[in-house]
């Protein structure tokens, strides 16, 4: 006679079954079942509860983003799932496989409009808004073809977030234990040969190639950095694309060097990126310029169609234009683009105090460090390897650092992981130092306090003439906020303080709060740098 299990412990199965070693989330009556089935399969699935639903989510990205590999959590409906819906948001933005699974009121009252506790219109439709593919288990039999396709979507071609959502009563039905199936993502398409042999036609005639790589391009590092050797092109990278080719990698360009060398380029190669910095950001094309893209999204090709679309995955087909280019050689030019970098360093040294704090963390986090950061970062912080500098895509949503960063702790236990947040975005996740210290997630959380939400602020300033609406904040003494929490807790005053607290926070191995007071409206705006004026001839 065949052993019988109910629906969540089928899902729990299906989870483990998929090498999801942990969840995070909050428990609730919808999702009792479910919650028990985890309680049950202890030794297999880490449990990280949170004490916000928006930071179960923002932690399961941190952990997708930061290994590629699924991050799951689980909140009840309605309420629970809104709740983590700016987390979902930023997966979709930014191409992370988060697996969101919820409940739902009672099957046979679903689109009855009877106001069940936590009932939305039709959850499923708002689930399908922000993920790459959300379903429901209808019935316990249904488990594992359902687990097994979302997971299959989630982690095909170009990754994205799913979501499973489960009746109340589903949950607990029973039903035969059977061999769950296992998602299968689909094949990589095939690299076109004749649309290589184009690329590299266009290529072989170009004097002033540059390869641009976004976060689709985070498993195509060598093949890239290869493909910059040999044709002597600098590579370049926004937010996603960091660390892809090391930031001292001598053919590496600092975006601000690289809208320099931008007015001469002739030939444009996307590699895994929608090209968001040149035609999003510097609003500026050379003339006569060619664009290649390689991306595994058909559908890019259609949203800004190049000259030659190779639809492909970037490793594969960044290799395959490697071996039509094979034998060709051109000058080295690894000087100039040194020269660029410094040239860019200088002028975007004004951009202070933020400079020098980034300087001071960059000396005391280890190379293999994951970091996270806003806005000036992008260009003033160097990075190393692909996945290291967690953003958050173009969302660029308040709040979502401190949270993120403890799940990427999670999933990187031995590597050191700093966040950092203005007091703004902070103070949306302070509840989360509750969870730090209940699971021991070591992340060393700084907080640059400028009693503000400062890019708001200094926007108003600028452009309002001071009318300022909403932007100016009281805070409470972070220090003291962070002992009362049970965390170890500093203020200081300077870049150089600063790196001797963050060098004493790394050999602590426990969560850390440091502070660093900044007078209201005194930082320089980086967005000359990330928003240039346009060249002129």
């Amino acid at each position: 006679m065949s052993r019988k299990e109910t629906t969540g412990q089928a899902m729990t199965r299906s989870l483990v079954a998929h090498g999801i070693d942990t969840v995070f989330g909050i428990p609730g009556a919808h999702m009792y079942d479910f919650n028990d089935a985890l309680y049950g399969a202890g030794d297999k699935i880490r449990f990280i509860h949170t004490r916000h639903e928006q930071g179960a989510g923002y932690m399961a990205y941190g952990y997708a983003k930061s290994t590629g590999q699924i991050g799951a959590y689980t909140v009840v409906p309605g309420p629970g799932v809104l709740n983590s819906g700016a987390a979902l948001c930023t997966a979709y933005g930014a191409n992370a496989p988060v697996l969101c699974i919820t409940g739902n009121i009672m099957s046979h009252l679903i689109g009855q409009g009877r106001g069940q506790l936590h009932e939305l219109p039709d959850q499923l439709a708002t689930m399908r808004g922000i993920t790459k593919t959300a379903e429901r288990i209808n019935h316990q039999s249904e488990t594992g073809p359902v687990m097994a396709e979302v997971v299959a979507k989630m982690l095909s071609g170009r990754q994205g977030p799913g979501a499973v959502e489960t009746p109340w009563d589903v949950f607990g039905q029973s039903g035969p234990e059977i061999d769950l199936p296992i998602g299968m993502t689909a094949s990589h398409p095939a690299v076109n040969p004749d649309e290589i042999a184009a690329a590299a036609a266009l290529i072989s005639g170009a004097r002033n190639p540059m390869i641009m790589v976004g976060g689709g391009a985070v498993d195509a590092g060598a093949e890239i950095a290869a493909l910059a050797e040999l044709l002597q092109s600098p590579v370049t990278s926004h937010r996603s694309g960091k660390g892809i080719v090391a930031d001292d990698h001598p053919n590496y360009l600092n975006f601000v060097a690289a809208y320099e060398y931008w007015k001469n380029t002739d030939v444009l190669i996307g590699v895994g990126s929608r090209l968001e910095l040149q035609f999003m950001r510097w609003k500026w094309l050379p003339k006569h310029l060619k664009v290649i893209r390689i991306d595994i999204d058909p559908t890019e090709m259609v949203r800004l169609k190049p000259n030659i679309g190779v639809v492909a995955d970037a490793k594969a087909g960044t290799q395959a234009l490697l071996d039509a280019l094979a034998g060709s050689s051109r000058t080295d030019r690894t000087r100039e683009f040194a020269e660029l970098n410094k040239q860019a360093r200088s002028r975007f040294s004004a951009v202070q105090p933020q400079l020098a704090y980034l300087d001071a963390i960059r000396e005391a986090l280890p190379r293999d460090g994951f970091f996270q950061m806003g806005f000036t970062a992008r260009f003033a912080f160097p990075v190393y390897a692909p996945r290291q500098y967690v953003t958050c895509g173009y969302q660029d949503n308040l709040g979502f650092g401190f949270n993120t960063a403890l799940g990427v702790k999670i999933a990187n236990p031995d590597k050191a992981v700093v966040s950092v947040s203005g007091d703004g975005g902070f103070m949306f996740g302070v509840q989360e130092l509750a969870t730090a210290v209940q699971h021991k997630i070591n992340v060393i959380a700084i907080v640059f306090n400028n009693s503000a939400y400062g890019n708001v602020l200094r926007d108003q300033k600028q452009a309002y003439k001071g009318r300022y609406l909403g932007s100016e904040l009281t805070n409470p003494d972070f220090v003291a906020l962070g002992e009362s929490f049970g965390i170890r807790a500093f203020k200081v005053t300077s870049p150089g303080e600063l790196k001797d607290a963050l060098e004493k926070a790394l050999s602590l191995d426990e969560p850390v709060l440091i502070e660093v007071p900044i007078e209201k409206g005194s930082e320089a705006s980086p967005w000359p740098f990330i928003h240039p004026a346009p060249h002129t001839e």
